[in-house]
């Protein structure tokens, strides 16, 4: 694979992300996958999912786990319900892991990616109970030779850092999104991934804007390079860590989703072009 090459965030069963259609439309050649329901995940429809993607010559990078009843509506609903955090959910959603996992080791992917959650670092005792959560994960996926990507965007920087210090597990990395780190409020992108740079293993290639219009979801995000990101400095940031990785849009609420990928895929290869030669 090229260093840099270009993808986008992809589905098969509904749900975030442009079908592999739309893939093979743009014509690139790598993805993160959105986990699929259970009835797409077995050994049938598991050997058909990595036939297709084989076929179409599409490799796919990290598999990401999320869970049917994650909730998005707000911050708030987003810290009781989302990840491995909540504790009435928890056993449940940890075996779901797993078995993503092995679907993932089933497709060949050595990295599964999710949002933890929001990680109190108040509460000593949750703190632990979700350290020992990761744990199991990162465990799991060491067994099928696979890392266990956090994404950002739910804690600073200096948060995640302490918490991959406390997990104490090599397999543990980072998929950086910048543009959560600005719509959860979590810190300055750039100042971020200095931080945790050194983790970071996937991105998201993904914008957003600080100031917000009357009555625009929180959440919303903004075409590749007209948000606060600043991409060309992310890019020039990513370089100077030694980060060769695909690099992969995920625009996600846009009434023209198809667009505006298409669009982010010119721009990032223009800065490609700009910043490797």
């Amino acid at each position: 694979m090229e260093n840099w090459a270009t993808g986008i965030f992809t589905s098969v069963s509904g749900g975030l992300g442009a079908g592999l259609e739309s893939v093979t439309e743009l014509g690139v050649l790598t993805v993160h996958l959105h986990a699929p329901t259970t009835d797409f995940r077995t050994p049938a429809k598991t050997a058909e999912i990595k036939a297709l993607f084989a076929s179409a010559g599409v490799a796919i990078t990290v598999v990401f786990v999320g869970f049917e009843d994650d909730d998005y509506a707000t911050v708030e609903r987003v810290a009781e319900s989302v990840g491995l955090v909540p504790p009435d959910r928890r056993q449940a959603r940890l075996k779901e892991t797993l078995a993503i996992a092995d679907f993932a080791s089933e497709l060949g992917v050595d990295a599964i990616g999710m949002h933890l959650g929001f990680v109190s670092h108040d509460d000593p005792g949750q703190y632990s109970q979700i350290v020992e959560v990761t744990r199991s994960v990162c465990d799991h996926c060491l067994r099928n030779g696979q890392r266990f990507h956090l994404e950002t965007g739910q804690e600073t920087a200096d948060e995640l850092l302490a918490f991959i210090g406390a997990v104490e597990r090599e397999n543990l990395a980072v998929n950086f999104d910048p543009a959560n780190m600005i719509l959860y409020g979590a810190g300055d992108p750039l100042e971020a991934l200095d931080k945790v740079g050194a983790h970071v293993k996937s991105v998201h290639c993904k914008d957003a804007s600080i100031a917000r219009r009357p009555g625009q979801a929180w959440h919303e995000d903004a075409p590749l390079g007209e948000g606060d990101v600043n991409m060309e400095a992310f890019l020039r940031r990513l370089d100077r860590l030694g980060y060769r990785g695909p690099l992969t849009i995920e625009r996600e609420y846009s009434p023209d989703q198809a667009g505006d990928i298409k669009s982010a895929l010119t721009f990032l290869e223009g800065l490609r072009a700009k910043i490797l030669g």
